[in-house]
This record gives C-alpha cells, structure tokens and sequence, in this order.
C-alpha cells in the first residue's frame, strides 16, 4: 500500500488564514506610515510657512499680512509646499493647511496663527513670534 504525501484540507486552510492575516497587518501599517509621512509633509510645509513670515516678510515690512498669496507674500519659499498632500491650497476650503490672521488694520496684521490638520497627532501649530 503506498501512501501519498500530500497536505491536508486543514493545513491549506491554516496557511491561508496565516498567509491573511500577514496581508492585513502588512496593509494597516502601511496605511499608518503613510499617514506619518503626510503629516511630516504638513510639518515641513507649516514651518517653511513659518519662516518665511518671520524673516522674510516681517523684517521687510514690520507687520503680517492679512492673507497669504504665494506669488506676493512668501514668495521666498517653494510654492508647492502651500498644497496639502491631497492637493488642496492654502486658500481654498477644505484643505489641511489654515492661516488666521488677528489684530488687523488696513491689511496689515500683528499676529497670525498657521495650522496644519494632522492625521495621527494633534493639529500643529505656529504663531507669530513679535
């Protein structure tokens, strides 16, 4: 009598419940990952923002402006950084990047806050510094 070496219905189906739960995990982290990434894109995006406020059109202007226009008010940084990562501009609804200017008169600001919605932290955000 010969016997047949062969796997059993039982340990293809242990494989394969093993073999999906490897799948949705692999998955669920990635999704998380990337979710970090895109908050780092935030972070970086809010603090160029920043930056350019601070040295750039504060110290050539001594106020802040009453909004944010990439072409003229912080052309010092790179214009893409004012998309989000799901394409939405800084200036229009919806988007994850908001800039909120206080204290104004005739267009010019002494204090401002930018905010960034972030995916797994709190929102980041910065104020003005003068």
């Amino acid at each position: 009598m010969k016997t047949r070496k062969a796997f059993t219905v039982l340990e293809l189906i242990l494989c394969i419940v093993f073999v999906g739960i490897f799948v949705v995990l692999f998955f669920f982290q990635k999704n998380t990952v990337d979710a970090m990434d895109r908050d780092d894109q935030r972070k970086t995006a809010i603090n160029a923002m920043y930056y350019a406020l601070e040295e750039g059109y504060y110290e050539e202007n001594g106020y802040y402006p009453e909004k944010i226009d990439k072409a003229e008010t912080l052309r010092w940084i790179d214009p893409n950084l004012f998309t989000d990562p799901w394409g939405i501009n800084l200036w229009q609804e919806g988007g994850d990047y908001k800039y909120e200017a206080s204290d104004c008169k005739d267009g010019k600001c002494k204090q401002y806050t930018l905010r960034a919605e972030m995916e797994k932290e709190e929102d980041y955000v910065k104020s003005n510094r003068h």
